[in-house]
Protein backbone atom coordinates (compact mmCIF):
# COMPACT_ATOMS: atom_id res chain seq x y z
CA UNK A 1 0.00 0.00 0.00
CA UNK A 2 2.82 2.05 0.46
CA UNK A 3 4.09 2.11 -2.64
CA UNK A 4 0.75 2.94 -4.30
CA UNK A 5 0.81 6.18 -1.72
CA UNK A 6 4.41 6.94 -3.21
CA UNK A 7 3.74 7.00 -6.61
CA UNK A 8 0.16 8.98 -6.43
CA UNK A 9 2.78 11.56 -4.31
CA UNK A 10 5.09 11.04 -7.28
CA UNK A 11 2.46 11.71 -9.83
CA UNK A 12 1.05 15.11 -8.21
CA UNK A 13 4.96 16.26 -8.17
CA UNK A 14 5.03 15.57 -11.66
CA UNK A 15 1.63 16.77 -12.53
CA UNK A 16 2.61 20.10 -11.04
CA UNK A 17 6.21 20.62 -12.72
CA UNK A 18 4.09 20.04 -16.15
CA UNK A 19 1.04 22.37 -14.21
CA UNK A 20 4.08 25.16 -13.97
CA UNK A 21 4.29 25.47 -17.84
CA UNK A 22 0.35 25.46 -18.74
CA UNK A 23 -1.68 27.93 -17.39
CA UNK A 24 -4.79 26.08 -17.38
CA UNK A 25 -3.37 23.64 -14.08
CA UNK A 26 -2.64 24.51 -10.69
CA UNK A 27 0.46 23.67 -10.90
CA UNK A 28 2.21 24.26 -7.41
CA UNK A 29 -0.87 22.90 -5.39
CA UNK A 30 -0.50 19.25 -7.32
CA UNK A 31 3.15 19.88 -6.08
CA UNK A 32 1.98 20.40 -2.41
CA UNK A 33 -0.49 17.49 -2.42
CA UNK A 34 2.71 15.50 -3.25
CA UNK A 35 4.96 16.38 -0.29
CA UNK A 36 1.92 16.36 1.66
CA UNK A 37 1.34 12.38 0.76
CA UNK A 38 5.09 12.58 1.47
CA UNK A 39 4.79 13.63 5.07
CA UNK A 40 2.01 11.61 6.04
CA UNK A 41 3.96 8.18 4.87
CA UNK A 42 7.81 9.36 6.75
CA UNK A 43 7.67 12.91 8.14
CA UNK A 44 10.87 14.02 6.58
CA UNK A 45 10.04 17.46 7.05
CA UNK A 46 9.39 20.22 10.18
CA UNK A 47 5.88 21.13 10.70
CA UNK A 48 6.97 25.19 10.13
CA UNK A 49 8.81 23.93 6.47
CA UNK A 50 6.09 21.53 5.33
CA UNK A 51 2.64 24.01 6.47
CA UNK A 52 4.15 27.15 6.74
CA UNK A 53 7.06 27.92 4.21
CA UNK A 54 6.09 25.76 1.54
CA UNK A 55 2.74 27.16 1.76
CA UNK A 56 3.95 30.84 1.39
CA UNK A 57 6.02 29.53 -1.51
CA UNK A 58 2.87 28.36 -2.92
CA UNK A 59 0.43 31.46 -2.11
CA UNK A 60 3.19 34.37 -3.00
CA UNK A 61 3.70 32.02 -6.50
CA UNK A 62 -0.50 32.36 -7.19
CA UNK A 63 0.34 36.27 -6.47
CA UNK A 64 2.86 36.42 -8.62
CA UNK A 65 1.46 34.38 -11.59
CA UNK A 66 -1.12 36.96 -12.18
CA UNK A 67 0.69 40.43 -10.74
CA UNK A 68 3.50 39.84 -13.13
CA UNK A 69 2.62 39.44 -16.42
CA UNK A 70 -0.35 42.52 -15.68
CA UNK A 71 2.36 44.55 -14.31
CA UNK A 72 4.97 43.70 -17.58
CA UNK A 73 1.79 44.52 -19.94
CA UNK A 74 1.13 47.42 -18.61
CA UNK A 75 4.74 48.96 -18.01
CA UNK A 76 4.99 48.20 -21.95
CA UNK A 77 1.27 49.58 -22.47
CA UNK A 78 -0.60 46.80 -23.14
CA UNK A 79 -3.95 45.45 -22.76
CA UNK A 80 -6.01 42.65 -21.21
CA UNK A 81 -6.15 41.55 -24.84
CA UNK A 82 -2.15 40.96 -25.11
CA UNK A 83 -2.19 38.72 -21.66
CA UNK A 84 -4.93 36.11 -22.80
CA UNK A 85 -3.48 35.80 -26.34
CA UNK A 86 -0.33 35.11 -24.25
CA UNK A 87 -1.52 32.26 -22.57
CA UNK A 88 -4.17 30.66 -25.25
CA UNK A 89 -0.71 30.78 -27.65
CA UNK A 90 1.17 29.11 -24.93
CA UNK A 91 -1.70 26.50 -25.13
CA UNK A 92 -1.64 25.95 -28.87
CA UNK A 93 2.00 26.54 -28.60
CA UNK A 94 2.08 22.73 -26.86
CA UNK A 95 1.60 21.18 -29.89
CA UNK A 96 4.54 22.72 -31.64
CA UNK A 97 7.12 21.91 -29.29
CA UNK A 98 9.76 23.09 -28.74
CA UNK A 99 9.10 26.43 -30.65
CA UNK A 100 5.86 26.53 -29.82
CA UNK A 101 6.17 27.00 -25.75
CA UNK A 102 8.35 30.26 -26.92
CA UNK A 103 6.35 31.49 -30.48
CA UNK A 104 2.84 30.83 -29.16
CA UNK A 105 3.11 33.38 -26.33
CA UNK A 106 4.66 35.91 -28.15
CA UNK A 107 2.32 35.47 -31.18
CA UNK A 108 -0.93 34.99 -29.27
CA UNK A 109 0.29 38.52 -27.49
CA UNK A 110 0.42 40.32 -30.74
CA UNK A 111 -2.45 39.05 -32.37
CA UNK A 112 -4.52 39.56 -28.66
CA UNK A 113 -3.20 42.89 -29.28
CA UNK A 114 -3.99 43.57 -32.20
CA UNK A 115 -7.49 42.52 -31.75
CA UNK A 116 -7.53 45.36 -28.94
CA UNK A 117 -7.07 47.64 -31.50
CA UNK A 118 -3.26 48.67 -31.32
CA UNK A 119 -1.43 49.33 -34.07
CA UNK A 120 1.00 47.21 -35.08
CA UNK A 121 4.32 48.65 -34.20
CA UNK A 122 2.47 49.44 -30.79
CA UNK A 123 1.11 45.87 -30.34
CA UNK A 124 4.87 44.42 -31.26
CA UNK A 125 5.93 46.22 -27.76
CA UNK A 126 2.71 45.84 -26.15
CA UNK A 127 3.36 41.83 -26.95
CA UNK A 128 6.76 41.93 -25.88
CA UNK A 129 5.78 43.28 -22.48
CA UNK A 130 2.91 40.94 -22.27
CA UNK A 131 5.62 38.19 -23.40
CA UNK A 132 8.14 38.68 -21.12
CA UNK A 133 6.08 39.32 -18.09
CA UNK A 134 4.35 35.44 -18.42
CA UNK A 135 7.47 33.82 -19.16
CA UNK A 136 8.85 35.82 -16.26
CA UNK A 137 5.83 34.35 -14.08
CA UNK A 138 6.42 31.04 -15.60
CA UNK A 139 10.12 30.44 -14.48
CA UNK A 140 9.07 31.32 -11.07
CA UNK A 141 6.67 28.73 -10.86
CA UNK A 142 9.03 26.19 -12.69
CA UNK A 143 11.79 26.89 -10.32
CA UNK A 144 9.32 26.63 -7.22
CA UNK A 145 7.56 23.01 -8.60
CA UNK A 146 11.66 21.85 -9.00
CA UNK A 147 12.31 22.62 -5.97
CA UNK A 148 9.16 21.02 -4.54
CA UNK A 149 10.54 18.28 -6.60
CA UNK A 150 13.79 18.08 -5.52
CA UNK A 151 12.79 17.87 -1.79
CA UNK A 152 9.88 14.95 -2.55
CA UNK A 153 12.71 12.63 -4.38
CA UNK A 154 14.97 13.37 -2.66
CA UNK A 155 13.41 12.72 0.87
CA UNK A 156 12.17 9.28 -0.21
CA UNK A 157 12.66 6.52 2.36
Amino acid sequence: MEIIWIILGAVFVVAGLIGAFLPVVPGLPFSYIGLLILQLLYTPFSTSFMLVWLAVVIIFGFVLDNVIPAWATKKSGGTAYGVAGSMIGLVAGLFFPPIGFIAGPLIGAFVGEMVSGQKSDRALISALGAFAGFMAATGLKVMAAGMIAFYYFTNLS
